[in-house]
């Protein structure tokens, strides 16, 4: 029975051991582009001017000459008030001038005639007095007159209300009818929405890099609506407060856009985008290609062998869906974008198409978002 145990484990066949196969992968080669460098905020937009139209006269509105929400124009006629009682006033003052001009003449001609007397002695130095002091009584009074006159003009002017910028009507808070008076609040507001302000805020850690390249020219923005944050519009940095504000530590910047279309509506939040210079010749790997671990960043590069090689980097600011690489890795070389996990360094890797894979990212521009 021995001999018999012993003649079948001799002819026992072994069994090759399991290899396991190397894992498949996707890569893409790292890409050198010129990229901005940016800072990136929030902001809002504001009206490039606000006028609250208030009437300068008291009276009854009689007509109103435009729709909520128009378009309006420089000079437009918006608000007609009750004019009667402002041209009786006028008709009143010209009156009071025809008889301050009347006077003055009768006061120059009597005052002629004891000026002209031959013989001193004629006239006494009283009524010489009287008619000259006369004269500039009634000079006087005409120039009160004649202020009186341009007082009433102006109220009867004011009974016409024009818009003092081209720009969009809001809401208006008076109907035809309605009784106003001056200091009485305002009766619509006006908004120029073309061009736009972009208002937004900077940390002050982040002034000096702005005044270093403001020194070199003007610098442009770009900015996004939060539902389209693809389409970008670029304007110019037009501002810089004067100080920093306490308490914050934050600065105050406007850029200047145009809103011909009216994209952009005052009060409204947008994303803002300050472009502080270009990056020439950067290396970009697509984001989803860095990982983490406890020493930091980093991404597995693809010999000519095919074994994998881990690789710390130090990444720089992201365009879109890549993301500059500033130390670590070369424009050119294969970067792993996907199966990571299966990925040993130092070991052998199968690569797959990575076009077929849908992981190839597409070029970053310097418009991108974040």
């Amino acid at each position: 029975m021995l001999g018999a145990g012993l003649f079948l484990a001799c002819n026992k066949k072994t069994e090759p051991a399991f290899e396991r196969p190397p894992p498949a992968v996707a890569v893409v080669q790292a890409a050198s582009q010129d990229v901005p460098v940016y800072i990136d905020a929030v902001a809002k937009i504001a009206a490039r001017e606000v006028v609250s139209i208030q009437p300068q006269v008291s009276g009854r509105i009689a007509q109103i000459h435009f729709t909520d929400g128009a378009e309006l124009r420089a000079g437009q006629l918006l608000f007609t008030l009750d004019a009667r009682p402002y041209q009786a006033q006028l008709d009143q003052a010209d009156a009071s001038l025809a008889q301050a001009d009347a006077a003055l003449a009768l006061a120059e001609a009597n005052f002629s005639r004891v000026e002209n007397v031959s013989d001193a002695r004629a006239v006494a130095r009283q009524e010489y007095d009287a008619k000259k002091s006369a004269v500039a009584a009634a000079r006087a009074q005409l120039a009160h007159s004649r202020a009186a006159r341009e007082s009433a003009r102006l109220n009867l002017e004011y009974c016409s209300i024009h818009s003092p910028i081209a720009g969009r009507a809001g809401q208006r808070s008076v109907d035809a009818g309605n009784i106003v008076s001056v200091n009485g609040g305002a009766l619509l507001v006006i908004q120029n929405l073309d061009p736009v302000y972009v208002d937004f805020f900077l940390s002050e850690s982040e002034l000096g890099a702005v005044q270093r390249q403001l020194a070199k020219g003007e610098l442009r923005v770009e900015v996004r609506l939060p539902e389209d944050p693809s389409d970008a519009r670029v304007g110019k940095l037009t501002f810089v407060d004067n100080a920093v504000q306490e308490g914050s530590g934050t600065i105050k910047l406007r850029a200047t856009l145009a809103n011909r279309d009216r994209r952009f509506w005052p009060g409204r939040f947008a994303k803002v985008r300050l472009i502080l210079a270009m990056r020439n010749d950067a290396v970009l790997v697509p984001a989803e290609a860095a990982q983490e671990s406890a020493k930091g960043p980093f991404v597995y590069v693809i010999k000519s062998d095919a074994t994998a090689e881990l690789r710390p980097i130090k990444l720089g600011q992201r365009h879109d869906d890549k993301i500059v690489v500033e130390q670590g890795v070369k424009a050119g070389e294969r970067i792993v974008v996907k199966g990571q996990m299966g990925v040993m360094p130092g070991g052998k890797v199968r690569i797959i198409d990575t076009a077929a894979s849908g992981s190839a990212p597409a070029p970053a521009t310097s418009g991108a978002g974040k």
